[in-house]
């Protein structure tokens, strides 16, 4: 087994187990805590890229998401002021529909797969290259990337209006 395997199922663990402690935590219910835990996870799918010679990958995975998405949802964390959460009792309903969700995603993640033709062997043209990846980006994938820049303002606004409090 080569040295890069070792790193692969490394990172790989540790990603997995980060993500889940992301959702499932349970050390503390604090929400900083899940934060961290994506921090975590954010790192060790850095490492991933950098397996893959994706060297730019890497270091946007770090300097964006590690570094300011996250330091935006501790900012949204404080600024909500989010305690412990207390135990709850789940409703029947919510979580057959959670469920029936997660089955229904799932299914279609494995169908879009099995149909893609991954199992051919595609290699990336230029690994690594930013040239390539910036002209897909802005061409090919212009409109997902600005949808997903708009969804960005509108979930911040609405963060902004949810934690305002009222004035009366």
């Amino acid at each position: 087994m080569a040295i890069q395997d070792i790193f692969f199922y490394l990172f790989a663990a540790l990603t997995l187990i980060c993500a889940f402690l992301v959702v499932a935590n349970p050390f503390t219910r604090n929400p900083v805590t899940s934060a961290m835990f994506l921090v975590l996870s954010i790192i060790s799918m850095a490492g991933l890229f950098v397996l893959l010679h994706a060297f730019f990958l890497a270091a946007v995975q770090i300097l964006v998401y590690a570094g300011a998405v996250m330091v935006l949802f501790l900012f949204v964390i404080m600024l909500l002021d989010l305690k412990e959460e207390a135990r709850r009792h789940y409703k029947t309903f919510g979580v057959v529909t959670g469920v029936v969700s997660v089955g229904a995603l799932l299914a279609i993640a494995v169908r879009a797969i099995t149909t893609s033709g991954l199992s051919t062997g595609v290699q990336p043209q230029a690994e690594g290259a930013t040239n390539a990846l910036g002209k897909l980006l802005f061409t090919q994938y212009l409109l997902p990337f600005e949808i997903v820049s708009v969804l960005l303002l509108v979930a911040m606004v609405g963060v902004i209006l949810l934690s305002k409090k009222d004035l009366k």
